[in-house]
């Protein structure tokens, strides 16, 4: 997440499973709508978590007229920024999201029906490390062989991978992190969750219909040469094994990737947040692309979006 000021702010989304017996990419199309989770930078996120829906995956309207759903209480900044949904299997939805600018904790909350929430909650990501910096765009993905779940976000520690000791935006080198619950009260020891290669953030997992994951994330790089677009790398399971980046499927100055399938297609979503819009492009194999961006209409102010098939019922009862 970069500064507001510089209207370059790093976030994160991602695309989850809306169903706990069934796979977004087989869900029956006539029984499913598409459900957005995102947040605004009226007041940098503290307007809470909106939602929006869409009947074709492509054009989204807010719901509830647009209010926030849940407002932040906790982290010391108050924030609720990259606002990530994931269902468990007993239909419970879980939400983290970017709680501070700066700082070794975010946010979580627990909910039903996405209208009445549970007390909110610090998970303390990265408390044992030290020298870190900050804890960014949160995503949970349920493991069904191990029955728990992975939460993953990007993390820079001063000394780690050329990052320096600085202010706010300074010196940071960021890499995705992990941990692993059943019960979000207990969590397992932080552990990078793997190395690209180079400064990257907002990663978002899509299971595949053939099986494995595809990671999809930024390449941040900026200080060398400027990059600063979407890559994906193939990823065996939440852990890995994880393949090398592919080549950028997105223009540069675009963040936040969030994943859905959409008519045996894989549809990432991006914000081109100098520019205040969201694009899109669509693959079968992750190495040929065709762009969406046309079809594409979020929320006004819209950043950070995921994208999750819900059953078009369930959406139809969020006021």
């Amino acid at each position: 997440m970069h500064e507001l000021t510089r209207r370059d702010l790093l976030a994160a989304a991602g695309a989850t499973i809306g169903t706990a017996a069934l796979p977004a990419f087989a869900a029956p199309r006539g029984d499913d709508a598409f459900l957005l989770s995102y947040f605004t930078d009226k007041d940098e996120g503290r307007a809470g978590l909106k939602l929006a829906r869409s009947d074709d995956g492509f054009v989204f309207t807010p719901l509830g007229g647009g209010r926030g759903f849940l407002m932040p209480e906790v982290g010391k900044d108050r924030l609720m920024r990259d606002p990530h949904l994931c269902q468990a299997p007993d239909g419970l939805w879980h939400l983290v999201w970017t709680s501070d600018w700066f700082g070794p904790v975010i946010g979580h909350a627990t909910s039903r029906d996405l209208m009445h929430w549970s007390k909110q909650q610090t998970i303390p990501v990265m408390t044992a490390f030290a020298g870190v910096r900050n804890s960014w765009a949160p995503e949970t993905v349920y493991d069904p062989k191990r029955r728990d779940f992975m939460i993953f976000w990007s993390s820079s520690i001063d000394g780690k991978y050329g990052a320096t000791p600085g202010e706010r935006f300074e010196g940071l080198k960021l890499r995705p992190y992990y941990t692993r619950t059943r019960d979000f009260r207990t969590f397992s020891p932080t552990k990078l969750l793997f190395d690209p290669g180079f400064d990257s953030i907002d990663f978002t997992l899509l299971k595949l219909p053939q099986g494995g994951y595809r990671m999809i994330y930024k390449d941040e790089t900026h200080d060398v040469e400027q990059r600063r677009w979407v890559v994906s790398s193939s990823a065996a399971s939440p852990t890995g094994p994880f393949g090398p980046a592919s080549k950028p499927f997105s223009p540069t100055m675009t963040e936040g990737p969030s994943a859905v399938w959409i008519d045996g297609r894989a549809v990432v979503y991006y914000d081109v947040y100098e520019k205040g819009y969201f694009g899109a492009a669509s693959t079968t194999d992750f190495v040929t692309w065709r762009d969406e961006t046309a079809r594409v209409r979020f929320p006004k102010e819209a950043r950070h979006g995921t994208v999750l098939r819900v059953p078009r019922g369930f959406i139809d009862k969020i006021a």
